[in-house]
């Protein structure tokens, strides 16, 4: 469950630089959320698919890595540039199987500090079905 509003100052839009994974998977983030979320999004093509014809699972691991540790990210940056982090540990659970079309992994924060930050995060199918649910220790790094 997300942070109680009253709990967090609205935040900025943040920008972060882009990586090898995503521009390898494919996959978009909005960190526009004044709450400090984060919405990944993944348009789901045949290369994303294992041999059962559904998203393959180290996908959804990959999308709900990203949204929780953005929003992690989000939090420790509060009204400044965005922060570094690493994750710590990842915790996936698959609910539904997803087809081609639109996915949405949105993170949010649950908890923390100074330095480490729990994240969970959803991926829902375009139509809001629940397809997998994370959450992550996330801990603030120097690149």
């Amino acid at each position: 469950m997300p942070l109680a509003s009253a709990d967090l100052t609205p935040l900025p839009p943040h920008t972060a630089a882009g990586s090898g994974a995503q521009d390898l998977v494919g996959y978009s983030i909005d960190l526009s959320d004044p709450a400090g979320g984060a919405v990944v999004r993944l348009e789901v093509e045949t290369k994303h698919l294992n041999r059962n014809g559904t998203l393959q699972g180290g996908i959804h691991a990959m999308l709900l890595d990203a949204a929780a540790g953005f929003a992690a990210s989000r939090a420790l940056a509060g009204q400044g540039d965005i922060v570094p982090v690493v994750t710590l540990s990842l915790n996936a659970h698959y609910l539904s199987p997803a087809a081609q079309g639109e996915v949405i992994a949105t993170g949010y924060v649950t908890g923390g500090g100074h330095k480490i930050i729990y994240a969970e995060a959803d991926i829902r199918s375009a139509d809001g079905t629940l397809l997998s649910r994370g959450s992550g220790v996330f801990k603030r790094t120097a690149l």
